[in-house]
């Protein structure tokens, strides 16, 4: 792991909207830059490839300074690579002629990634000829991974790449950005406003709110953490638990999890292995609760838990319920009427029903 960081310390002032950010981030695995639409993520991400030039503040990767007073490295001279949500593939070229333009454009540079290795990894052999027009957006999306990767950047940029695609071309193209970005080992910095994405590509998590950082570290910490809650209107709100993959049950098709002592029952993951540490991002709509343990139901999770907290507001209808499960925690949001309905109090051991789950490619 490199022990380089990338330094910014920013202002950049838009109109009315301002964003300042001070952080340290290792040029390691997959920075999530998560926050709410407007919170300042792809302005950060502009800033740091040189599109745009901050008010004033430094950006640095590793020793080389990018931007500070009396200094900045046009967009063309840094070693960073930006995928944008739109793939902005040449039409006129066939995919082998974009990644032979991105190989040109390399020139002297490094050379980091080996095409062939490229072209492998993303599966990209069967496309080679085709043009852009003729690609599905997850084709197309690997194809402008590839071209930014054939630049040979020290550091990637995607800024929500999977924004315009439909549920089934996010769920192909998330593990070939999993698989990719750690095989080749690039430092990346990933833009998102779904926890989904972020909690399962990402190391860890830069938070954003009205173009300020409100919390930095590792993305189980930052997601689950009660200091980003106000971001949580914004999103669904949830929980991270960590498990260990027990088996599978090939017949069913289901795996079981060790919850540190107590087992949930997942649809089998296609990646994963019994013995592999996951992380699961559990909903809070997905999580309903019993005061006895319910008998002959078709939700096959029941977890024992206990109410740390219980908040209600009076202009919601809603109860947000903090549980713990074992050494993890859950969060549950039901009506005020059922909290009042099952007498639900802090403290009070209860049983917690879990009707789906979804996996993070594993937590370490």
């Amino acid at each position: 792991m490199s022990d380089e960081t990338l330094s910014l310390q920013l202002r950049s002032r838009r109109g009315e909207f301002r964003l300042e950010v001070e952080a340290e981030i290792p040029l390691a695995g997959i920075t999530a830059v998560f926050g709410p639409s407007g919170s300042g993520k792809t302005s950060l991400l502009r800033l740091i490839a040189g599109l745009d030039r901050p008010d004033q503040g430094r950006i640095a990767l590793g020793q080389d300074v990018w931007s500070d007073r009396g200094i900045f490295v046009p967009a063309h001279r840094r070693p960073a690579a930006l995928v944008f949500q739109d793939a902005r593939l040449f039409g006129h070229l066939s995919v082998a002629g974009n990644l032979a333009y991105a190989e040109r454009r390399a020139g002297a540079a490094e050379t980091r990634f080996a095409a062939e290795t490229i072209i492998e990894t993303l599966d990209l052999a069967p496309l080679l000829e085709r043009r852009p027009a003729s690609l599905s957006g997850g084709e197309a999306q690997r194809v402008a991974l590839a071209r930014a990767l054939l630049s040979q950047p020290r550091l990637l940029l995607l800024d929500e790449p999977m924004a315009g695609l439909d549920h089934a071309r996010k769920a192909e193209l998330l593990p070939y950005l999993d698989t990719t970005l750690r095989q080749l080992g690039i430092p990346a910095l990933y833009v998102s406003h779904s926890v989904e994405e972020v909690v399962r590509l990402a190391d860890r998590v830069l938070a954003l709110s009205q173009g300020h950082v409100v919390a930095m570290g590792p993305a189980e910490d930052v997601l689950d953490g009660l200091d980003i809650a106000p971001l949580e209107r914004d999103f669904e709100a949830g929980a991270i638990l960590a498990g260990r993959l027990v088996d599978h049950d090939e017949r069913l098709q289901l795996s079981r999890i060790d919850l540190g002592g107590q087992m949930l029952e997942l649809p089998m993951p296609a990646t994963l292995q019994p013995g592999d540490t996951v992380r699961l991002r559990i909903r809070a709509r997905d999580v309903a609760i019993a005061t006895l343990r319910p008998q002959e139901i078709s939700i096959r999770n029941v977890l024992d838990a206990r109410i740390l907290t219980l908040t209600t507001a009076e202009n919601s209808p809603y109860a947000d319920l903090l549980l713990s499960v074992g050494s993890g925690q859950l969060k549950a949001r039901l009506t005020r009427a059922s909290v009042e309905a099952l007498q639900l109090s802090e403290g009070q051991a209860v049983y917690a029903l879990v009707k789906s789950a979804s996996f993070d490619r594993g937590a370490g």
